[in-house]
């Protein structure tokens, strides 16, 4: 049923005609580390004006504090992953530790909140990783555009980087953690749908793209074929 209803959404998004340069061309937007209070409620109120879904990939640690704010992107039709609970290096854990990261994390989400992407942190991934999360029905989500915002208060810099790097078919690493970050992320869609370009969700990205996420599998981008 989840399925289908993605593909529902696919489809009726593919069926409004957008112009641009060079046609239509399709990328996802994906956010680490949060929920993180005033940033993520920005970031929120900034994607709906702009009728913008994105991938949250969230830490257990922050949902502790930040719940409602779960309950908040799922409301206005986000998409879901894990990020672990402690943010601490998946390949360095056990079975058992990494299991309870991601079980723990999962309890902290809204009630019936259906979740099949995570992400390691820092990307970090390995057999260990691989193995407990396809035991969980978890696919793993890497990217291909990385502006290391994290590293920088620099809007402008950020945004720079994002519109030389990012090409049909990327999944851009973002955090909603600082101002700065969030004010590259919503001029980012401002330039990119200028150019013809339109924003889904990490599944319903692959989805367009004819490619079945399987669990325990990593993906980083989904160009056109």
């Amino acid at each position: 049923m989840r399925r289908f209803i993605a593909l529902i959404l696919t489809v009726a998004l593919l069926s409004c005609p957008v112009r641009g340069a060079g046609g239509t061309k399709y990328v996802a937007l994906t956010f680490d580390d949060g929920p993180s209070g005033k940033y993520t409620q920005r970031l929120l109120e900034g994607l709906q004006a702009r009728n913008v879904r994105a991938t949250f990939f969230l830490c257990g640690y922050r949902l502790e504090d930040y719940g409602e704010l779960a309950r908040e992107i799922r409301r206005r039709g986000h998409e879901i992953g894990l990020h672990g609970y402690s943010h601490d290096s998946m390949p360095n854990m056990s079975e058992e530790q990494l299991r309870r990261e991601l079980t723990d994390t999962l309890a902290l989400l809204p009630e019936g909140c259906l979740v099949n992407l995570m992400r390691p942190p820092g990307g970090a991934t390995g057999q260990v990783v691989s193995r407990v999360s396809g035991q969980m029905n978890l696919s793993i989500i890497d990217w291909s555009v990385d502006p290391k915002d994290w590293a920088t208060r620099d809007r402008d810099l950020i945004l720079d980087r994002l519109l030389s790097m990012t090409g049909d078919g990327d999944v851009i690493l973002l955090h909603d953690m600082t101002d700065s970050s969030v004010d590259a992320a919503l001029a980012l869609v401002d330039e990119l749908k200028a150019q013809g370009y339109r924003f889904l969700t990490v599944s319903q990205l692959a989805m367009l793209r004819l490619r079945q996420l399987k669990p325990g599998a990593s993906y980083s981008a989904f160009p056109p074929q």
